[in-house]
Parts: structure tokens; sequence; C-alpha cells
């Protein structure tokens, strides 16, 4: 999306975290508020109408709440990318949200700057969780998982070429396009081409659903 303008809709029950985070977003010539929403429901109403790029999704609303919501969102034509507001980063509602398929997560107390670094970060496919989020994302989800669940990502995993499954295990260890490129020697072009086809092969809508199932699959 270079050189356009990023649309942001802000999902919140808290009109002051809305209005402080229209402040920051606004400071941004790159990124445009087109909305608000005070609960999940009107959330999905206002993406269905069309013209967001990225929701700013907060977990815990009336109505609807932001796991349901990032759940119909996505299950929407061509949906826009899906950042979950949280007041913890170990917060269990967020392990639910991104393995239901948010893009990522981030804390309400982020600074300005990053907030819209990782605004841009999400839509242009880069990670939004650290290496050490990942894992614990990754260990809450599976640790309960039933052993069947290993056959499972192995028959989805064995749909990768070896240089897929080299970049999908980079992946699952938290590694950012620019690593996986230096690490693999290849350019950040062929890097990203290998993860649209990663995520069409795995049936995933971001990087921790990727990395769940090379974990699962015991590749990592």
């Amino acid at each position: 999306m270079a050189g356009m303008t990023i649309r942001v809709l802000l999902a919140d029950d808290d009109a002051l975290v809305r209005a402080g985070l229209a402040l920051i977003l606004g400071g941004s010539e790159a990124i445009e508020v087109v909305g608000e929403a005070s609960n999940g429901l009107e959330a999905v109403a206002t993406v269905r109408s069309g013209g967001v790029d990225v929701v700013l999704m907060d977990i815990r609303m009336p109505v609807m709440d932001g796991i349901a919501a990032t759940a119909a969102v996505l299950a929407l034509p061509s949906p826009p990318k899906v950042i979950v507001l949280t007041t913890f980063d170990a917060d269990e509602y967020v392990v639910r949200a991104l393995a239901a398929g948010a893009n990522g997560f981030l804390l309400k107390d982020t600074r300005p700057a990053d907030i819209v670094d990782a605004i841009s970060r999400v839509v242009a496919g880069e990670p939004m969780l650290s290496p050490t989020i990942t894992e614990q994302l990754i260990r809450q989800v599976t640790d309960a998982a039933p052993d069947v669940r290993t056959d499972q990502a192995l028959s989805r995993v064995a749909a990768l070429t070896d240089r897929e499954k080299e970049v999908a295990v980079a992946i699952g260890r938290g590694s950012s396009n620019a690593e996986i490129a230096t690490g693999l020697h290849m350019s950040i072009a062929t890097v990203k081409a290998h993860i649209s086809h990663i995520f069409a092969k795995l049936d995933a809508t971001n990087r921790v659903q990727v990395a769940i199932a090379m974990h699962e699959a015991e590749l990592i």
C-alpha cells in the first residue's frame, strides 16, 4: 500500500480511548481514521460497509466482544487486518483472538509512534508479535491439544515446498521478513511471495497460526 492512505476503524467501548487513538493517528499523513465503534457489532457493520483497511479491536466490549467481532470480520470477503487492543500482554482473550485469526496485538499503553508503525507493518504483512509472545501463545494454544492434531498438522505442512517449510519454520521462531531474507539468502519480495503461498496452503490468516501449525507438526 505504498503511497496509499491506510483507513482505520477504532473499535473500543471507552470513548476516551477512541479519542486518544484518533488524536494519535490523526498526526500521521499515511493513516486516516474512517470510523469508530463502541462494540463489536458496530465494528462488524462498519467493516461490511467497506472502506476499512485495519481495525483496532478492543477485546472486552458489550453486545459483541472483540473475539466474536474478529471472527465475524475475518469471515467477510476481502477482510481488513485486525489488531487487537489489550491492557495486559498475557491476556487470555488475546490468545483466543490471535488463534481466531487476528493479525497482531497492541498494548493500550504503546507509544504513539509505535502504534502508527505497527499499523503500517501489519498492512505490509510484517509480524506484530515478539518471539517471546509468540512462544507464549503457541504454548497456551497447543499445550492441551490432543496428539491427533500433530497428524493433522503434518498433513497440512506436507503441502509446502522445502523452501516454504524453511520460511514457515522461521516464522514460527518469530523472525521478521528482513531476518528471514537475510537468514535464507533471498529478497524481501521473495520472502513475501513464499509467505503468501504458506498462508494459502495452511489456510492461515496470520503468522501465529503458521507458528502453531509448525509447532504441532513438531518442526519447531
